[in-house]
């Protein structure tokens, strides 16, 4: 009986730890997921941006008394590709990643830079994570 239990109490540890180092990697793939994006549209890179896209994608904007507008991803794209860098000043291009929640296939970060914030969800596919839709509010 002893032994038993001992064999279940190691299972039950076994099982805790790699559940844990699953969610540390797969936040720091989900950090790394939202840092491409962003980087990848400040440098006005499409294709690194386009990596960590979600086929599915879809941005929606809310910035003032504006009414909200959708951004799909092919849209999103298109405009990086046509635009390039971001017209702005190096020392606005920084941005902090948070991730919220990761849930199984699913999670939630948060991305600040100095003129919006995005709350993103996203989802693991194929064991990578891609960005499924952002609300993303601008600053005035």
């Amino acid at each position: 009986m002893k032994h038993a239990a001992l064999a279940f109490a190691l299972c039950l540890l076994f099982n805790l730890s790699t559940q844990a180092q699953t969610k540390t990697d797969d936040s720091a793939a989900i950090q790394a997921t939202v840092t491409n994006y962003i980087e990848g549209y400040y440098a006005g890179d499409a294709s690194r941006m386009q990596a960590t896209l979600h086929p599915h994608y879809l941005k929606h904007l809310i910035h003032g008394d504006i009414p909200m507008r959708e951004i799909t991803g092919t849209q999103m794209i298109d405009a990086v590709r046509a635009h390039g860098p971001a017209d702005m000043a190096a020392s606005d291009k920084t941005e902090q990643v948070s991730v919220l929640d990761i849930s199984g296939e699913i999670a939630s970060a948060k991305l600040v830079t100095p003129h919006w914030t995005d709350y993103m969800t996203l989802q693991k596919a194929n064991g990578e994570w891609k960005i499924l839709s952002v609300v993303q509010r601008i600053e005035d």
